[in-house]
């Protein structure tokens, strides 16, 4: 059967007084890809996050905090400018509340986009990475607690049917893969890279896992899109640093932003009720 949101959030009454009924797609933009907001063909509005209750602001560079509404290929959607991490002191709740708020608000599917290491041979620096699956290896879950859901299938974390159109959009070659999603904030060291993958890991960064378990949870389809900004530690002989990581993301932006724009175009073709269960 059909289920709408498990949980309520503070925000929701207020997301609904500013902007009315839910859009049908939420946007989480990550390191350096809040320029990807000029890409909205009209803009009913924004909200900084330290307006919205249960949101807490984010402290690293290239997450401004807001969220705007607007239409995107004919798709209303919500852009989540930034995300808080744990690395930042935060616990795995803290981390999720705003995506359980567009939970709570009634989206049906949320995109997750992150700034991600490379770790595969296909996933070279400038690229993009559909994610198809994912490790967490953050020590945490933002489900543990008295009054979480527990014991939610994440066999298709990433929802199937979307990635499909993800692939569609492209219309050529693009990187498929599994993201380990790590704590954080120092990068990995070349032994641990070497580790991932022999896990299996295709990329790897300090972000979405969480935000995908809470919103399965929920019941909210997931697609997730990783941009290369840098071969992984030990796989090239540039140094890290999270402003050349910005820097990269900033110039993918252009082809993020097609494709994103290319799957809304097909995603607004498909029926609107939740999956279901």
């Amino acid at each position: 059967m059909t289920a709408g949101p498990k949980t309520s959030h503070p925000a929701r009454t207020k997301l609904q007084s500013r902007f009315g009924e839910p859009p049908r797609v939420a946007i989480v933009l990550g390191s350096g890809l809040s320029g990807l907001a000029a890409s909205l063909e009209e803009t009913e509005g924004q909200v900084d996050y330290e307006r919205l209750p249960g949101f807490v602001p984010s402290s690293v560079a290239g997450h401004p905090g807001r969220i705007t509404v607007g239409r995107w290929s004919g798709v209303r959607v919500a852009l989540l400018e930034g995300r808080v991490h744990g690395y930042e002191g935060h616990d795995a709740r803290q981390v999720v509340s705003p995506v359980r708020a567009m939970a709570a608000w009634g989206v049906e599917a949320v995109i997750l986009t992150n700034a991600a290491g490379g770790i595969a041979e296909a996933c070279r620096r400038g690229g993009l990475m559909l994610i198809e699956d994912h490790l967490n290896l953050t020590g945490s879950s933002p489900l543990v607690g008295p009054d979480g859901p527990r014991f939610v299938d994440m066999t298709d974390a990433y929802d199937p049917e979307l990635r499909a159109l993800v692939r569609q959009a492209a219309g050529g070659p693009l990187a498929e893969g599994v993201y380990a999603g790590l704590l954080g904030p120092q990068y990995e060291t070349p032994a641990e890279i070497r580790m991932l993958a022999t896990l299996g890991a295709s990329a790897v960064g300090m972000s979405t896992v969480l935000e995908t378990i809470a919103l399965r949870a929920e019941r909210v389809r997931v697609v997730g899109l990783s941009c290369i900004t840098n071969r992984a530690a030990g796989l090239d002989s540039e140094p890290l640093d999270h402003e050349d990581v910005r820097r990269t993301a900033q110039r993918a932006q252009a082809e993020l932003s097609k494709l994103i724009e290319g799957f809304l175009a097909l995603f607004s073709g498909i029926a609107s009720p939740r999956p279901t269960r």
